[in-house]
């Protein structure tokens, strides 16, 4: 079992909504950087590599039974904002990472960065299963 360095951007954040990533069932995991186009989130998650199979993610940011994880981003009411007219949870899959990205991103001590676009199609905060732009998860 290794930990491995994640972060999700959440691209276009729509203005006055909160966004945060869930840890467990109910915490929530503030930004670590948020510019005017963009917020970040930087976080650990565990992960079990066995041969012939999918990464194994563990922890509390994993959501999900094993082979199907995802990360919660919430928005609005679910992000910690009362007031917000707002209430969503955007799934970002970490199905989509391979054996071979996690070993390259360990050894090298790097990150697996993973864009999503923060808007959704009705305007609002990105909701539901959302698809990560560019090339996917990525080594940064």
């Amino acid at each position: 079992m290794s930990d491995l360095a994640l972060r999700i951007v959440v691209e276009r954040p729509p203005a006055g909504v909160v966004f945060r990533v869930q840890r467990g069932k109910s915490e929530l995991l503030a930004p670590t950087k948020i510019s005017a186009s963009s917020q970040s989130f930087d976080f650990t998650v565990r992960v079990v590599l066995t041969k012939g199979e999918p990464p194994n993610f563990l922890g509390e940011f994993a959501q999900a039974p094993k082979g199907g994880r995802f990360i919660y981003v919430n928005s609005g009411k679910r992000a910690g904002q009362p007031d917000s007219p707002w209430d969503r949870r955007a799934k970002i899959s970490l199905m989509m990472i391979t054996p071979a990205l996690v070993k390259k991103a360990i050894a090298n001590g790097s990150v697996l960065e993973a864009r999503i676009d923060g808007v959704s199609r009705d305007g609002g905060p990105a909701c539901a299963s959302v698809p990560v732009l560019g090339d996917g998860w990525t080594i940064r």
